[in-house]
């Protein structure tokens, strides 16, 4: 929120799974996994293809039922949460059809 981000919905379910974070900043919508793990390594690892494939679609859900956001683009972004507290967010961690 610091950085001018609009926090849209929190925990979010969806009949295409649940979102942990929505957010919007200058017509940019982003869709934010939360990972927390003991280190951020074991967190940079922790999101496979199967989940992603399910926060696309949960995203697909939300954007149908939230129209008008997202003007200037959209994208999938990943928290990195450690035990020690150690955050690293990863903009644009990966797009749609990635493997």
């Amino acid at each position: 929120m610091a950085d001018g981000w609009v926090v849209l919905g929190r925990r979010l379910r969806t009949p295409g799974g649940e979102l942990d974070l929505v957010a919007e900043c200058e017509g940019v919508l982003a869709f934010v996994e939360v990972k927390a793990r003991p280190s951020l390594r074991e967190a940079a690892f922790a999101l496979q293809p199967r989940q992603r494939a399910r926060l696309v679609m949960a995203a697909e859900y939300w954007l149908a039922e939230n129209p008008g956001h997202g003007a200037v683009g959209i994208r999938f972004d990943v928290l990195l949460v450690a035990a020690d507290g150690s955050v690293r967010r990863i903009k644009d961690a990966f797009r749609p059809g990635d493997e």
